[in-house]
């Protein structure tokens, strides 16, 4: 029988409460960035809080679909706005084993 090893604690790191200047300063930041966007990415509204939440939280993003619904489009505009490079990566099914 083969034992399974439980993973290491998680390690919670405190840090410094924001100043409420700063929070604030941020809060427009981001509205503003939310804001620019949507004047690129049209209808999408609920995609693109998703897309900056993910990068807010430093985290990945996935964007799946159907061809022609702008995925591309939404990766090269969030790029742009924060200063970023993009790269597309091109996946389809068939490529699985």
């Amino acid at each position: 029988m083969t034992s399974v090893t439980p993973p290491p604690p998680v390690r919670i790191v405190k840090s410094k409460p924001m100043a409420p200047e700063t929070l604030v300063a941020s809060a427009r930041r981001a509205a503003e960035l939310e804001s620019s966007l949507r004047r690129v990415i049209r209808g999408k509204d609920d995609v693109l809080r998703l897309a900056l939440v993910s990068i807010f939280a430093k985290g990945h993003l996935l964007i799946e679909g159907v061809p022609g619904v702008g995925k591309t489009t939404l990766g090269q505009a969030l790029a742009r706005a924060i200063d970023c490079t993009f790269q597309r990566v091109q996946f389809t099914s068939d490529m699985l084993p």
